[in-house]
């Protein structure tokens, strides 16, 4: 058996890559390098380690020979290619290429295969901002990406591409924040390490139990456990479980105990971002678990890893706070992913995104004993969860919606189901529907109900305009107007360059 694999040289992709390999049935993985990737080289590693059981194909998932190279052979292809954050707000062209045109490439030829399986990892990212409250996420739950974050716009439209394709095989993953060995030396030289709200909710996967995942998926595929009805043609949300939820401000603090003091030592409360960004507790991310049993680690004693990997980094307890907190991280004030860089060049739609207004920028306060923390631990368990009005019942089956779930849940967008006829859980069958702008598209129901799919702009253009949208969207006002005030009316967008405006 051939597995055909997109994004091996990343961190879970290599994770990947060693899973499948301790899989007896499995007796190649093509992988695709793009040649100057720096990790490239671990990659190669395995390949010399596992004689013959690894090919490499050097190209691009951008260019459809080089996905048609691939594919050609598998049994299964496993997409975990993407750039991400800091990179794809450095390079959107890039971001753009790996995770929305690559993809589209891929679906096209993948559907000339239907004897082949797909898996296509996405993000946590297409959820947007969450905070205290409704700190959990469910597939089903509208999307809403944050602002000016194009690798989530892109794994958006990707996604839907997927999803209204003709893949006979394939199930989306979205990809819960994800902590790696390499993670805190990696965002030590950008300002987004100022993007993560303090008071945001966090659930951290890891590289290994990720990569576990993915293997555990061809084992129980083999065992014939994986039907249409459990798995295929299905999303999920890929968690860690109530052990791995903690806030912002305990992800940054738990890095920075390696050096013997704390967030509140090193970051002042005004250094980082008060909403637009991405996180959440996934109620639902149980879901892979009861199916593929893949959760081992725990965050608090992931961090040790990470000590053991990097030892000097515990030398930071020799040195005074104030030098670090100089030297390391207001340095990075300078870059121009960090708030501090927008306010001081008068970057106006960025810090109104992350901030509300430049006067709230202003406000924000400066002293810890003026800021107050979130007890995320009052809200950590799924007992605590308050589902929003779906307009259905989200815990029915796909084989009881009803075209009453469909119309509701179209009116709850304020839109229409334009299609006159639906068979009772045929949730399959592409339908007519109408935005609340009054445009029209085609979707199937399940892309919708389960999805939390729904045509905007955001799907064709660089236009994030939800303060409007919410204004008549029920469902996308549900989760907007925690972090944004109801009479906000701001327009952001970017040009062809890119470039950031708001109006």
């Amino acid at each position: 058996m051939i597995v055909g694999l997109l994004g091996s040289s990343g961190h879970m992709g290599i994770k990947t890559l060693e899973e499948f390999l301790k899989i007896p049935q499995v007796d190649k993985v093509k992988v695709l390098l793009e040649k100057k990737e720096k990790r490239n080289k671990l990659v190669k590693k395995l390949a010399n380690k596992n004689k013959g059981r690894v090919e490499i194909l050097y190209g691009d998932i951008s260019n459809k020979d080089d996905d048609i190279k691939l594919v050609e052979g598998c049994s299964y292809v496993f997409n975990l290619a993407a750039v991400i954050p800091p990179k794809s707000d450095k390079r959107p062209d890039l971001s753009y290429l790996a995770n929305e045109v690559g993809p589209r490439y891929l679906v096209e030829v993948l559907e000339q295969h239907p004897e082949i399986k797909f898996i296509d990892i996405t993000s946590v990212a297409l959820y947007g901002h969450r905070n205290d409250k409704h700190p959990f996420e469910r597939v089903g739950d509208p999307l809403l990406p944050s602002v000016f974050d194009v690798y989530a716009a892109h794994k958006l439209r990707a996604e839907f591409h997927i999803l209204e394709s003709n893949i006979q095989y394939f199930a989306i993953i979205r990809q819960t924040a994800m902590i790696y060995v390499e993670m805190l030396m990696a965002n030590n030289k950008d300002g987004l390490m100022f993007h993560t709200a303090f008071n945001d909710p966090l659930e951290w996967s890891t590289a290994e139990d990720s990569g576990l995942l993915m293997a555990n998926i061809i084992r129980e595929d083999l065992a014939g456990h994986l039907t249409f009805d459990n798995f295929w043609r299905k999303v999920f949300n890929l968690g860690a479980g109530e052990k791995n939820r903690i806030s912002g401000y305990e992800t940054i603090d738990g890095g920075f105990k390696l050096m013997g003091g704390s967030a509140k030592s090193f970051f002042d409360p005004n250094y980082n971002v008060t909403r637009n960004f991405h996180g959440g507790f996934y109620y639902d991310g149980d879901e892979l678990e009861k199916l593929f049993h893949y959760q081992r680690d725990v965050i608090g004693e992931y961090w040790d890893k990470v000590g053991r990997a990097y030892p000097y980094i515990k030398m930071g307890k020799l040195a005074p706070k104030s030098w670090i907190k100089a030297l390391a991280i207001k340095k990075l004030f300078k870059d121009n992913n960090s708030p501090a860089y927008w306010y001081k060049h008068n970057d106006v739609a960025r810090i109104t995104a992350f901030f509300g207004s430049m006067e709230a920028y202003e406000k924000q306060p400066t002293k810890w004993e003026d800021f107050k923390l979130w007890d995320y631990l009052k809200q950590q368990s799924n007992s605590t969860y308050v589902p929003i009005d779906y307009g259905f019942d989200i815990d029915k089956k796909d084989s009881e919606v009803t075209i009453e779930d469909l119309v509701n849940v179209a009116k709850k967008h304020g839109g229409k189901l334009l299609s006159k006829e639906f068979k009772k859980g045929d949730v399959y069958t592409k339908l007519e529907w109408e935005n609340s702008d009054g445009e029209k598209f085609t979707a199937r129901p399940y892309s919708i109900l389960r999805g939390g799919h729904w045509w905007n702009p955001l799907y064709r253009e660089y236009i994030w305009d939800f303060d409007r949208l919410a204004k008549k969207d029920e469902l996308y006002a549900a989760y907007w107007h925690d972090s944004h005030d109801k009479d906000e009316n701001h327009c952001y967008y970017m040009n062809d360059k890119y470039e950031a405006f708001i109006k």
